[in-house]
């Protein structure tokens, strides 16, 4: 179900607001930013609301909306300070590192062979047991064993390194 512009935008400012003060490095520009997103995505709300993620569409929506207002010059050059942020609201955990993960998680299961692949997401993605997966491929349940094991050691020799700020609070480590 979709949730009324109402509920979401109650629910987004906050997020919103401070993304667009760390964007401006002015919180009363950060305002201008917002608002007219808002009232933008309130007017097309019946096809936003619809997608998967409309906080991202409209964070999108805010990003573009602040590169346009520094192409018309309306933004000067602030120095950002915590206090600034703080003022708007405080600090939380920066989750968009799960986002990186689990790209890359997918890019290196793509990368696979079909039938390890497809061992690893029957189990983990499906939760389907070793004979249901068995049965699923066509071979026995030493083989499904044998497929995930050997996926999995892949997927442990290819990890890649934790994302740049993965973990930190979200404006930590800014002066």
């Amino acid at each position: 179900m979709t949730p009324s512009f109402d509920d979401f935008a109650a629910e987004q400012v906050t997020p919103l607001l401070r993304y667009a003060t760390v964007l401006t490095c002015d919180p009363h520009l950060a305002q201008d930013v917002v608002q007219e997103v808002l009232l933008r995505a309130q007017q097309k709300w019946d096809r936003i609301g619809s997608v998967d993620l409309p906080h991202a569409y409209v964070k999108r929506m805010v990003t573009n909306e602040y590169l346009s207002w520094r192409r018309r010059r309306a933004a000067k050059d602030v120095a950002l300070c915590m206090s600034t942020l703080e003022s708007v609201t405080p600090p939380v955990a920066d989750t968009t590192h799960h986002y990186d993960e689990r790209e890359a998680m997918l890019q290196r299961i793509a990368r696979l062979p079909r039938k390890q692949r497809a061992a690893v997401v029957l189990r983990y993605y499906e939760n389907y047991d070793d004979s249901e997966i068995a049965q699923m491929l066509g071979c026995a349940e030493g083989t499904v064993r044998s497929h995930i094991s050997r996926a999995l050691a892949t997927l442990r020799t290819e990890h890649l390194p934790e994302p740049a700020g993965a973990g930190l609070r979200f404006g930590e480590g800014l002066s």
